[in-house]
Formats: C-alpha cells, sequence, structure tokens
C-alpha cells in the first residue's frame, strides 16, 4: 500500500473520530450548564457543532478524493459492499441541516420548529455511532466507551432525570447582597 493512501486513511479515521467526539462534546453542553447556572457553555455549543460538521465534510472529502478517487462510478459498489457508507451519508445530511440552520435567522424564522429540527442531534449520534460500530467492528473498546457516553448523556436528557440535575454553582447567589 502506498504512503499517502495509508496517510489518508488515518486522516480519515482521524476526523470520523474526532466529529465523534466533537458531537460528544456538544453534547455536553446542556448538562454542564443546567449544572454548573454558566450560559457559557450554551454559547459555545454552536461553535462545537460547526467543528463536529467541519470534521465530517473533511471525512467524506479524504474518501472521496484518497479512497474513491474521485471514481464516483466506484461510489456504487462501495455502497453495496459497506453499507455503513449509506449511514453515514444519512448523519451528514442530518448533520448539514443543522449546520445551514444554525444561526440567528434561522431561529427566528422557524421559531418553535428551530428546536424540534435540531433535536435531530439525537438521530445524528445514533446513526454516528451506527456508521462507527460498523467500522471497526473487531475491537469495539473504544466505540463501546463513546457510545456510553453518548447513552448517557441523552438520558441525561429525560425530564425525570434532567429535573433531577444539582446545579453545583447558584450564579445569583454568589455575588454580595447590596446594602
Amino acid at each position: 500500500m502506498r504512503w499517502g493512501l495509508i496517510r489518508a486513511r488515518l486522516w480519515s479515521r482521524t476526523s470520523v473520530w474526532g466529529a465523534l467526539i466533537l458531537l460528544l462534546i456538544t453534547l455536553a453542553m446542556t448538562p454542564l450548564q443546567k449544572l454548573s447556572g454558566w450560559p457559557f457553555w450554551i454559547v459555545v455549543r454552536r461553535q462545537l457543532g460547526l467543528w463536529c460538521f467541519a470534521y465530517v465534510v473533511l471525512h467524506m472529502t479524504m474518501y472521496t478524493l484518497f479512497v474513491l478517487g474521485l471514481d464516483f462510478g466506484q461510489l456504487g459498489v462501495e455502497l453495496v459492499k459497506r453499507p455503513y457508507i449509506i449511514v453515514g451519508a444519512l448523519a451528514f445530511l442530518c448533520l448539514l441541516v443543522l449546520a445551514v440552520t444554525s444561526n440567528r435567522y434561522s431561529q427566528r424564522r422557524l421559531g418553535a420548529r428551530w428546536k424540534k429540527l435540531h433535536r435531530l442531534v439525537y438521530v445524528i449520534l445514533g446513526l454516528g455511532l451506527l456508521h462507527m460500530f460498523w467500522i471497526v467492528r473487531a475491537d469495539l473498546k473504544e466505540w463501546a466507551l463513546y457510545a456510553a457516553i453518548g447513552a448517557g448523556l441523552l438520558l441525561l436528557r429525560i425530564p425525570v432525570i434532567a429535573k433531577r440535575i444539582p446545579r453545583l454553582v447558584n450564579i445569583g447567589a454568589s455575588r454580595p447582597a447590596k446594602t
């Protein structure tokens, strides 16, 4: 195998793991905000989501350039041999919708539907984990760790559990009283 192809596959694998890690960090922002009471976490969430999208675009670019060699006729063969590509493409399309609508204009225009639309992030997590599961098959330790973290973050969003998250810092109470 040529060194360039080895390097390209390494970049492709690194970018997809990076995207999954960024997605998990993005999903951790809401629980961190609830725990700490600091709005900073929510401010950072959008940028992290967009970086996750950038990593997915990098991953797809590396795959298209170095694995397919821009031979789109080969794509049909790849889809039959490797169905995880279809799952990854579905995750990409969902992430594309979120990236395009991650702005104030879309929030105003879509209103309450914006929040419902952005719940696609949970579907994206499932598709991303399934994509990775099919890819790594042999050594599932790292995948299982990320899947457990993802499951934990999803559990924290269940209303019964979310209400029980203690706020470690009460921002308002930390200020001295005015006299």
